[in-house]
């Protein structure tokens, strides 16, 4: 059994499917590792992306009484997880380059601190807490003057995000790592009851289905790209006034619609509610709690619209003194010793705490999102109910540590990308409202469904927010 195979059949049993489920996936594209990081990256992507697609097939069984096979490319899978870096839209790359000023800095009590700075509201709470100027010279000097746990609190109090840099070791005895360690990796839970509901007709496992997707930057918005592939409609809610990474947008819109609404309006929010009202999923990735005040609680929503998925994703899980605090892959690296890990194992291109070399955590996690919506659907058809799907990148981030690391030895020469024969084969290019854009194709192969997206990325708002009649494409 490899690597890959086992990292599903740790997967599956939250779906309640035994671990011969696994024999309908095959893998090809060798083992880990495939790019320098001791972590199992490509297992990690490979068997997320199968999970995705057997939830895939299981709806196409349901649909249809035929079962499927699915194959995933390990190496391909891995590539997925750093997407967004392989764009182009005409004739020149998307530029992704993260903000100058985010990263690790050493503190004043010898240890490390990192600041997530790419989004400009994050950015201006860590210049507020430290008192100085976007100039990366004057942010590592005043770092220098905070201790690590000390400034870690203050930037989170000022609605920042980063952390202090931790040891794997540090990490597992915080009282949020063993919250998050009696949590399953995701949880699939029904809420409240409803008639059964048949799947919709149509020739793609989820033909017909709709979804409200209001996540942001890059788990969430993979969880429903996802969805899209194997044939939901996808209609992603974002508003002006938010800040975000075009690149980002681009990589994760395959396949959705794209409408603007400022839920600070009651107006936008009614019509938001009239939307997921006509919906089968809804997805979010605020922390827990936080949209309780808008009416967009799990309790509100299904009682709205009875029977409806409710996937909900936060950063450091619903448990524990950190269950409300905001974070992004890179952050649960850093406080979780994964920086610290990569560090020991790579030589990386400067001194300090090191990100592995890809967007694992995201990735994974928007790949488990879909799977666990997929799975929340095919119960609903059978036996009804109201679903809760619920994720933290946090959970994710421990899976992929307890999958084991490759042996440090391994990691000499190993190539930091892809060769170009490889990254064309899995490229595509689709047309869209600003010029053809080159970028990678699904990478889940299904026998009988084979996953591509109906729609082109397209710009923020590009929509209105109104569902077109089922079937339609614009």
């Amino acid at each position: 059994m490899t690597t890959a195979d086992a990292a599903l059949r740790m997967i599956l049993p939250v779906a309640g499917w035994s671990p011969g489920r696994a024999a309908d996936a095959a893998f090809t594209g060798g083992t880990d590792p495939v790019l320098p990081t001791p972590f199992r990256i490509g297992a990690a992507g490979a068997a997320t992306v199968a999970a995705a697609a057997l939830a895939a097939a299981a709806l196409w069984e349901a649909r249809t009484g035929r079962r499927q096979q699915v194959n995933v490319d390990l190496r391909q899978a891995a590539a997925s997880l750093r997407s967004g870096t392989y764009m182009k839209l005409g004739d020149g790359e998307l530029p992704h380059r993260r903000n100058a000023i985010m990263g690790c800095y050493p503190t004043k009590d010898g240890r490390w601190s990192y600041l997530h700075c790419n989004f400009p509201n994050h950015r201006a709470a860590a210049l507020g807490v430290l008192g100085v100027a976007e100039d990366r010279e004057a942010v590592a000097r005043a770092v220098t003057r905070w201790n690590a746990a000390d400034l870690e609190e203050a930037i989170i109090a000022a609605k920042g995000a980063g952390g202090m840099v931790r040891s794997q070791a540090e990490w597992s005895s915080h009282p949020q790592a063993i919250a998050i360690a009696s949590l399953p990796l995701l949880e699939i839970v029904r809420v409240g009851d409803s008639p059964p509901e048949p799947l919709p007709g149509g020739d793609r496992p989820l033909s017909g289905i709709r979804v409200v997707d209001i996540t942001r930057v890059l788990a969430g918005p993979t969880g429903a790209r996802t969805l899209a592939e194997h044939g939901a409609e996808v209609m992603k809610i974002t508003a002006a006034h938010l800040p975000n990474l075009g690149y980002q947008e681009w990589d994760t819109g395959h396949g959705k619609l794209s409408a603007q609404l400022d839920l600070r309006q009651p107006a936008s929010l009614d019509t938001l509610r009239s939307l997921i009202r006509q919906a089968d999923v809804f997805s979010q990735g605020y922390r827990p709690g936080s949209l309780a005040q808008r009416g967009l609680s799990l309790d509100a929503l299904t009682a709205l619209r009875p029977g409806l998925v409710y996937v909900s994703l936060s950063a450091f899980g619903h448990a524990g003194p950190w269950a409300e605090r905001r974070g992004f892959d890179t952050v649960v690296q850093t406080v979780s010793g994964i920086t610290t890990r990569q560090a020991e194992a790579v030589a990386g291109n400067s001194v300090g705490p090191q990100f592995y070399p890809v967007s694992a955590i995201d990735y994974c996690t928007g790949y488990l999102m879909a799977f666990g919506a997929m799975v929340a659907l095919e119960r609903r058809a059978r036996e009804g109910g109201s679903w809760l799907v619920r994720i933290s990148l946090a959970q994710v981030g421990k899976w992929l540590v307890d999958l084991g690391e490759v042996p440090v030895a391994s990691l000499a020469g190993v190539p930091e990308e892809f060769d170009a024969d490889e990254r064309a084969r899995w490229s595509m290019t689709s047309k869209t409202p600003n010029g053809l854009l080159r970028h990678l194709r699904p990478v889940a192969q299904m026998s009988e469904t084979p996953p591509r997206w109906a729609r082109p990325s397209v710009p923020l708002g590009h929509h209105p927010p109104v569902w077109p009649e089922r079937g339609t494409v614009l």
